[in-house]
């Protein structure tokens, strides 16, 4: 069988950018996710269940038994179908060349980070351009190959990432920035028209894997960075965190409070006060006031207490 339009994905994104594509664009042929006891073994944050896609609008979906796409079963699929041109969408694996070579037109997908590909290849972008502090963009549709994030692109586009962005908000900017680029690509593909540019002059740069450890907080750090911390890694991600004696807090909103005021007397990580049940927690150079928390063991956070 031939399918002309697939996409690969596993989250609550990919769900979007199939309807839109779907609705907007073009008939989408298929969809390939992974089998819900592949979750198992891998961290899926944002995973949605993508089954109900056949329901809705009649497209085939191929639920994988391998995130790497290599178990015997998936293997014979891609073998034994013909395909024209993949769009990757929350799809957070290499895809291996005997799948890529299965597309007359390539699977291409998205990366990006403040410069231009192939600088900021690796893990988590999103997420690791509002914890480092970064102010823009650069949203990248790329050609795969059987390397991460090489420099094959098709198109590119900017958007600034602004002091009250988190990555929820970041993906609101990342879907609808996607959404055109893949407009641009699926007009290219139908006239005949895709070209990739390879030739770039930008220097490799790598984002290491987060995991939810990462999130951990430390209060002797700057107030900025915290808050970078905490806006980067909140839903649909595993949130920021600390410790009170043994129960864990973990931060999902916060903002930075006052740096004049002084919190000398306090530690840093103690908390000075609470008001309207939000926390202000002193930082090495200020303070941050907690908006919202959520609390192991039904821990209530009090004036004294210490947060490490």
């Amino acid at each position: 069988m031939k399918y002309r339009v697939v996409v690969f994905g596993v989250k609550d994104t990919t769900a979007e950018i199939v309807s839109y594509i779907q609705e907007k664009l073009h008939p989408v042929d298929l969809v390939v996710t992974i089998h819900s006891d592949v979750l198992s073994g891998n961290q899926v944050s944002g995973y949605k269940g993508l089954s109900y896609l056949t329901d809705q609008y009649g497209i085939p979906v191929f639920e994988t038994h391998s995130y790497g796409l290599k178990d015997e079963e998936t293997t014979r699929f891609f073998a034994e179908n013909e395909f024209e041109i993949g769009i990757s969408m929350g799809w957070q694996r290499l895809i291996p060349q005997a799948v890529l070579d299965r597309f007359q037109y390539g699977i291409f997908g998205f990366h990006g980070s403040c410069g231009y590909l192939p600088y900021g290849r690796g893990r988590s972008p999103l997420n690791w351009s509002v914890i480092n502090g970064d102010t823009r963009f650069i949203l990248n549709l790329f050609q795969y190959d059987a390397k991460a994030d090489s420099p094959n692109v098709f198109a590119n586009e900017m958007f600034s990432i602004n002091p009250h962005d988190t990555i929820r908000t970041l993906q609101y900017k990342n879907i609808l920035v996607s959404k055109r680029l893949i407009g641009r690509l699926l007009q290219a593909w139908q006239e005949g028209t895709v070209k990739v540019n390879r030739q770039s002059k930008d220097f490799d740069g790598w984002y290491e894997k987060r995991t939810a450890a990462d999130g951990k907080l430390d209060f002797h750090r700057k107030t900025r960075e915290l808050y970078d911390l905490i806006r980067g890694v909140t839903r649909p991600f595993p949130g920021a965190f600390a410790f009170c004696g043994d129960k864990k807090v973990t931060l999902w909103s916060a903002h930075p409070f006052d740096e004049m005021l002084d919190f000398s007397g306090y530690a840093p990580g103690e908390i000075i006060d609470v008001f309207d049940g939000k926390p202000i927690v002193r930082t090495v150079d200020g303070s941050l006031l907690i908006d919202e928390y959520e609390c192991e063991a039904a821990y209530v956070p009090a004036p004294g207490d210490l947060l490490v």
